[in-house]
């Protein structure tokens, strides 16, 4: 170690001025030490800021979704698993895949529409078929058209095939034969409610003879004049459901006006 000593001064002056400079650098080293725990501290709490900032209103928890969710359905008031196709693609996969012998077929009248099969719908009451029905109508081209009503027909799986004697039809097409069940002047309208966390999308005929001991709200949603997103918002936000997402995959084609009811 060297240290400098001015010979024109006194070892007494010369050891004062060392221990100032020293007293100097301790100061320093004391203010480079709050400096440094000022730093430390400023940047924790813009880290916790950012992370407060980052951290989404509310976490969507995600649901285990049955095989059957993925098209539109519903389970009709005395049960019955009722499906829909949400595009041609789906039309065909209910047509080939989910359509057995003691099924129903409806379809409403009207070009474009939803294949919808209710499952053991052979044996169904007629309440059940009247259900099914409204189902198939809300989730047809009428709704996206503004009819409030439209004719809906039922039929057997040995009624609905997809090959002619000219072969094989197209994507989302069926060959129909035979007498058709008809419902005439079947109204759109359907209720959206959560129950134990699940959202479910019900014709209103089925919704009308519900047990509803479990459901605190319920909305009706009708043909109206707001777009599908904004209607999927309202919903959310009367229905404190956050899927926006699921809520517009079960919404139909269209625009719409919800009404909330108690």
């Amino acid at each position: 170690m060297e240290i400098e000593i001015d010979f024109t001064e006194s070892a007494q002056d010369n050891a004062n001025a060392y221990y100032q400079k020293a007293k100097k650098l301790a100061q320093k080293k004391q203010g480079a030490e709050r400096a440094i725990g000022d730093l430390k501290k400023s940047l924790k709490e813009l880290s916790e800021k950012k992370a407060v900032e980052k951290k989404p209103k509310q976490l969507i928890e995600k649901q285990k979704r049955e095989w059957y969710e993925k098209f539109h359905w519903f389970f009709t008031s005395n049960g019955l698993l009722v499906i829909g196709g949400r595009d041609s693609h789906q039309n065909e996969l209910l047509n080939g895949k989910h359509f057995d012998d003691n099924d129903l077929f409806f379809h409403a009248n009207i070009f474009g529409g939803s294949v919808t099969i209710m499952k053991g719908g052979i044996d169904s009451p007629p309440e059940a078929r009247e259900e099914a029905a409204q189902f198939a109508a809300c989730n047809s081209s009428a709704w996206k058209d503004g009819l409030n009503t439209v004719d809906v027909y039922a039929m057997k799986r040995n009624q609905v095939s997809k090959s002619t004697s000219k072969g094989s039809l197209g994507t989302g097409s069926f060959l129909l034969s035979g007498e058709r069940e008809w419902h005439r002047n079947v109204q759109l309208a359907l209720v959206m409610f959560v129950k134990e966390g699940k959202l479910f999308t019900v014709p209103s005929s089925a919704f009308s003879r519900f047990e509803k001991s479990k459901i605190e709200k319920h909305i009706i949603v009708r043909i109206g004049k707001d777009k599908k997103s904004d209607a999927a918002k309202y919903v959310s936000k009367l229905l404190s459901y956050d899927d926006l997402d699921y809520i517009m995959q079960q919404l139909p084609p269209g625009s719409f006006k919800v009404s909330a009811e108690k």
